[in-house]
């Protein structure tokens, strides 16, 4: 079981990226997915999910409008498009799974499996 999470990289503030969690191993729509950042020196907090099917989303109050999530079953992944990015956006951002794939989870503690991240920096 893998995923992998791609697509960060440095921009500018007000600018857009998107990223990508392709998983392999298992049945993607099976699982709910979350996608979660780490800040220097702060706690991992989640940021988005989605269950299994796509009908439910959940954004944290502080990517609320900004950002969208967004999943491809038959290509096997996750996105996670991230517009009106912000300096305080900049962290590691990791892809998660959960096997729960009905229910939204937000503590990083439920997921079952995870990527190895990937860094967005935001420039001011």
């Amino acid at each position: 079981v893998q995923l992998q999470a791609s697509g960060g990289g440095l921009t500018q503030a007000g600018g857009s990226l998107t990223l990508s969690c392709t998983v392999s191993g298992f049945t993607l729509n099976r699982y709910a997915i979350g996608w979660f950042r780490q800040a220097p020196g702060k706690e991992r907090e989640v940021v988005s999910c989605v269950t299994g099917s796509g009908a439910s989303t959940y954004y944290s109050d502080s990517v609320k409008g900004r950002f969208t999530i967004a999943r491809d079953n038959a290509k096997n992944t996750v996105y996670l498009q991230m517009n009106s990015l912000k300096p305080e956006d900049t962290a590691v951002y990791y892809c998660a799974a959960d096997s729960r794939r009905y229910t939204i989870q937000t503590d990083a503690l439920e997921y079952d499996y995870w990527g190895q991240g990937t860094l967005v920096t935001v420039s001011s």
